[in-house]
């Protein structure tokens, strides 16, 4: 079984901890470059006693690497240095955890902000956007609202990129790993570095 960070399992760290190693061990010269250490950044290790909230903890870390690696059109921002916001839209899995993985973190000039929504029509401005199971019955709704916005759309549902959204965080196997439909970014016109996508199962379906 995987062990997590400069060589600590996560069972043997308090939770604050955990989470603030996981977070260090992204970070080299103000840059997110890999998500945990000697782990790919399309596939992170659960161990064989994850709870659902360390599950979510790991995908708040894959949520906070997206704005390092995809690229946002200009007018996707009011100004040079307006906020990347993630967002949540539905019941919230991360608490706390989002939260703390992108205080006073930076994409360039820009802060990273985290706004939760419980209805589409309350997203103004969202860069990324974490779509949450309590709102499957709904996604195709939703997916319609958002078309064409510059958004990059994730997810964690079981069907979830088969409604040609954009990225999926599936679990398998005790593992997260990342499912990326690259027509429908694409459409978004949003830019994925290949370094993300060397990592990815891409999946080619139009939007």
């Amino acid at each position: 079984m995987c062990c997590l960070l400069l060589g600590a399992c996560p069972d043997t760290l308090p939770p604050s901890l955990k989470l603030w190693r996981a977070t260090e061990a992204l970070r080299e010269g103000g840059r997110v470059l890999r998500v945990l250490r000697g782990i790919s950044l399309g596939e992170l290790t659960l161990s064989a006693q994850t709870a659902p909230a360390k599950e979510y903890q790991v995908k708040a870390v894959f949520l906070f690497n997206f704005a390092q690696f995809v690229e946002w059109p200009p007018a996707a921002f009011a100004d040079d240095k307006s906020p990347l916001v993630i967002g949540i839209l539905g019941d919230d899995p991360f608490g706390a955890y989002l939260d703390e993985v992108v205080r006073a973190e930076r994409v360039g000039n820009r802060p990273m902000r985290v706004q939760r929504y419980q209805r589409v029509d309350e997203i103004t401005t969202c860069h990324v956007l974490f779509i949450s199971r309590s709102e499957e019955s709904r996604l195709g709704q939703i997916l319609a609202s958002l078309k064409d916005r510059n958004i990059l759309i994730v997810g964690d549902s079981d069907n979830f990129i088969q409604h040609a959204s954009m990225v999926q965080l599936a679990t398998s196997q005790g593992k997260v790993h990342l499912r990326i439909n690259v027509n429908a970014a694409r459409t978004a016109n949003l830019t994925i570095s290949s370094k993300l996508l060397r990592s990815a199962e891409l999946v080619t379906g139009s939007k």
